[in-house]
């Protein structure tokens, strides 16, 4: 697949990682943005620059691209500033204004909070963490922004990513799940990695995007079945009432422009494409995403 001219912001982060490896021949377009004095993957073409710190130099890291995929943002602990999320979009929305440029911002399905049931984009937002309504504010200022400007913007409302989660990717020793009374456990939306690379070249390479888009595979998967297929051991524990047994992210507008292909919603597809990308993700110190990239 031919990728448009795209600056990733955020590049050094896991998402970033897992682009970095999924993406591999097809990753000659992209300029991969980072704060750090040497680039992970020296093969790569590299920005060194901090967005919020230098704006002169991340409008000159647009120049000639017509797309720019924000994945820099700040996730909860060490006393983050998570208000920054909304700072790191407006920065990129701002810069893509400049060479009339389209943005792909990096949202999360925390901005749906503890509901139930089928999740469509046109729900509304109601959080329930720091960093959900951080990310919905997020959202909604980009949005704001990106109109007054001019700016294509679509939001991606990523659910989660096997193996960056707090299951597979959070598993220990003792690990231990939810069982509800059926002796299932939690049934999530969730994406593999190489899928979520697959899906985000496709995506910058549309004509056209809607201005928020749903990111996951198009079935739910069960947690217990995605550490068995990783062959990561578990105890059962009974679920709290207030467990939820089903959220569902609606996914069918994602399958119109760029579909995951139902084996790729299969826990052990999930778990194999992580068993690949895994050394790449999380060697060295880039183990943890502590900040904005």
């Amino acid at each position: 697949m031919s990728l448009p001219e795209t600056l990733v912001l955020g590049a050094t982060g896991r998402i970033g990682r897992v682009l970095q490896q999924g993406w591999q021949a097809d990753a000659a377009p992209v300029l991969w943005q980072t704060r750090r004095v040497s680039a992970p993957n020296p093969a790569l073409n590299w920005a060194r620059f901090d967005p919020l710190q230098d704006p002169t130099a991340l409008s000159e890291a647009m120049q000639g691209r017509s797309a720019l995929l924000c994945l820099a943002g700040v996730i909860p602990g060490r006393g983050a500033d998570l208000h920054q999320n909304t700072t790191l979009a407006e920065a990129a929305i701002r810069a893509a204004a400049g060479v009339g440029a389209r943005v792909l911002l990096a949202s999360s399905a925390a901005v749906y909070g503890d509901r139930a049931g089928l999740l469509p984009e046109n729900l509304p937002p109601q959080p329930v963490s720091d960093y959900g309504r951080a990310k919905a504010e997020m959202e909604a200022r980009g949005s704001a922004l990106a109109r007054k400007l001019g700016v294509e913007l679509c939001v991606l409302r990523i659910g989660n990513i096997a193996g960056l989660d707090a299951i597979l990717g959070g598993w220990q020793p003792g690990f231990e799940l939810d069982v509800f009374g059926n002796g299932r456990s939690p049934r999530r939306s969730y994406i593999g990695v190489q899928s979520l690379a697959n899906v985000l070249a496709r995506l910058l390479a549309a004509p056209h995007l809607p201005e928020i888009l749903n990111i996951a595979a198009p079935e739910v998967v069960e947690m217990g079945a995605l550490l068995d297929a990783a062959g990561r051991r578990w105890t059962p524990r009974p679920a709290p009432d207030s467990a939820i047994a089903e959220v569902r992210l609606d996914t069918r507008a994602l399958q119109q422009i760029a579909p995951v292909p139902a084996e790729q919603a299969d826990p052990v597809q999930m778990a194999a494409q992580w068993r690949l990308l895994e050394p790449y993700v999380t060697e060295g110190t880039l183990t943890q995403e502590t900040g904005r990239a």
